[in-house]
């Protein structure tokens, strides 16, 4: 197979965030997240919703995509794959018919994305693993903010589980979107660590 400007995730990932950017102008990017056992390979937050992305070049195979859609269908309200043209007639064959699919074609020596179909709500995304997205001073801050008790010495799944059963599901996800769209990478080891030694 000849290199064409989509052959390798690499190529597509800048010019995709800028499309990315166009559609959906207040947006948070996140890169190479671990979800359960697999790795989402971009996560888009949006102040109400947040978006699996898969991305297939034209180099890469289906083998792994079939686990990598349970996976995403977990965590996120929304996904999407993003495919080189050698994929384009046949990835809807290969994802649930709610799935977003954008096609990346290379036209006068650029990439060109077009939404081939726009995704659905996601009908299988499961509260506690989208939550589970979450570090625990993230959590805490949840809790301070709609006055829970801070259940110190309990697991993050317990704290999660509690979130879920004690606020509505407005005020869980927007604080939960929030959260997200104002992660600081450089500061969170330290609130980590803050957490921990109080």
């Amino acid at each position: 197979m000849g290199q064409t400007l989509a052959s390798h995730d690499s190529d597509i990932r800048e010019a995709l965030f800028e499309y990315l950017d166009e559609i959906y102008p207040i947006n948070r990017i996140i890169e190479e997240l671990t979800i359960d056992r697999a790795r989402a390979d971009v996560v888009m937050v949006r102040p109400d919703s947040i978006y699996g992305i898969e991305i297939k070049s034209d180099n890469d195979t289906y083998t792994r995509l079939a686990n990598q859609v349970k996976v995403y269908n977990r965590f996120f309200d929304y996904n999407i794959v993003a495919v080189g043209s050698t994929h384009a007639a046949h990835i809807s064959e290969h994802v649930p018919e709610w799935w977003g699919i954008i096609t990346i074609e290379e036209i006068a020596g650029t990439l060109d994305f077009y939404y081939l179909r726009k995704p659905q709500p996601n009908p299988k995304v499961k509260a506690n693993k989208k939550l589970s997205l979450l570090w625990r001073p993230e959590l805490a801050r949840i809790q301070e903010r709609n006055k829970l008790p801070k259940y110190k010495d309990k697991s993050k799944d317990f704290v999660r589980k509690k979130l879920i059963e004690k606020l509505p599901e407005e005020v869980l996800w927007s604080c939960y979107y929030e959260e997200l769209m104002d992660r600081d990478y450089t500061t969170i080891r330290q609130e980590i660590e803050e957490y921990r030694g109080r």
